[in-house]
């Protein structure tokens, strides 16, 4: 009983820190492509 436990605790936590890190690098991947098109749009205005 305990081992189903402990592999279902272990199996889920598992996928949880996956997905996290999936997120949180796509996020931050369409963030930096934001930052840039920003960097852009203040460029041009001044030219």
């Amino acid at each position: 009983m305990i081992k189903t436990i402990l592999i279902i605790i272990l199996s889920v936590s598992f996928f949880g820190i996956l997905f996290f890190i999936l997120v949180r690098n796509a996020l931050k991947r369409k963030l930096d492509i934001l930052v840039e098109e920003e960097k852009k749009r203040k460029s041009d205005n001044f030219d």
